[in-house]
């Protein structure tokens, strides 16, 4: 695959976990098979101390996960990006290369993501798996949503859409950027034979998180919804959250995020298709859930 050979990482990291990093850059800098480019970004930290081979950006202030990961694919070289949370590792130095396979067998295809794997065999959180069947990682094939905690992506279809939404700044911009790559005619696939290892710590642990995953969904369905999807997706989510969430703190915390979401500007408004929604509705994704 001689267009393809070069693999852009990037890494994002605020410095808080520097065993965890120093293993992450580790398994990433042993990669065989491809030509690498590794950048790592330092959220409101300036990176030191780290293995040659890794060039890094400074950012003084913490511009949150997706904005922060838009830089670091404007500095890195490559025409696959591959983005790589700071705790997570390669357990074989195959992986980039085995991701990177597919994007030459199929020049439609814009999303390979691998397979997460809690190294100390806790669970697999279900939503790394983008299958509605998560059971032993979910069966491989093409989907139309996937994890961004570790995944390629090519350049070409990224830029193409506008990248991560930055001003998200935590959650939901996975799903955001698939909708955008699958209106867009790209191919998502995943490879469950491809695995990668990161802790399966859930979300809900940070307290940003009620805020954000309710103010980031309506933001999802105001950017890529059409009327009368969009409000749809926004009443499921809300009766979903109000049967899952008991805490009445948090459930306060997820609805002043929820009217934050209606009241501030989502950014760029690029409804789908009804071929796109019905795409994804065959696909077992119908765009109101």
């Amino acid at each position: 695959m001689p267009a393809l050979t070069t693999v852009g990482a990037v890494v994002l990291s605020m410095g808080d976990r520097p065993t965890e990093l120093a293993k992450a850059l580790e398994t990433l800098l042993a990669q065989e098979g491809v030509e690498l480019d590794v950048v790592l970004v330092g959220n409101g930290w300036e990176p030191t101390g780290l293995p040659e081979g890794v060039r890094t950006v400074h950012l003084p202030e913490n511009v949150g996960i997706p904005e922060g990961r838009n830089v670091g694919a404007r500095e890195v070289r490559g025409d696959v990006l591959f983005f790589y949370d700071d705790d997570a590792f390669l357990p074989s130095t195959d992986v980039l290369a085995r991701l990177a396979s597919e994007y030459a067998r199929d020049d439609r295809v814009a999303v390979v993501q691998p397979r997460g794997c809690d190294p100390d065999g806790r669970p697999t959180p279900r939503r790394w798996v983008p299958r509605l069947r998560a059971d032993d990682g979910g069966t491989g094939g093409e989907v139309v949503v996937f994890w961004e905690g570790v995944c390629t992506i090519r350049r070409a279809a990224f830029e193409a859409v506008g990248g991560w939404p930055g001003h998200f700044w935590y959650g939901h911009e996975g799903i955001d950027l698939a909708f955008r790559l699958v209106d867009a005619g790209w191919r998502l696939l995943y490879r469950p034979d491809v695995v990668v290892n990161h802790p399966a710590t859930q979300p809900t642990r940070h307290a940003v998180y009620y805020r954000m995953n309710a103010r980031n969904r309506v933001w999802v369905a105001k950017r890529n919804l059409p009327h009368p999807v969009a409000e749809l997706y926004v009443g499921v989510w809300s009766a979903i959250t109000v049967a899952r969430v008991r805490d009445r703190e948090k459930l306060g915390v997820w609805f002043r995020g929820l009217r934050e979401g209606v009241r501030t500007d989502a950014g760029d408004r690029r409804p789908m298709s009804w071929r796109t929604a019905w795409r994804l509705t065959r696909a077992g994704r119908p765009p109101v859930v």
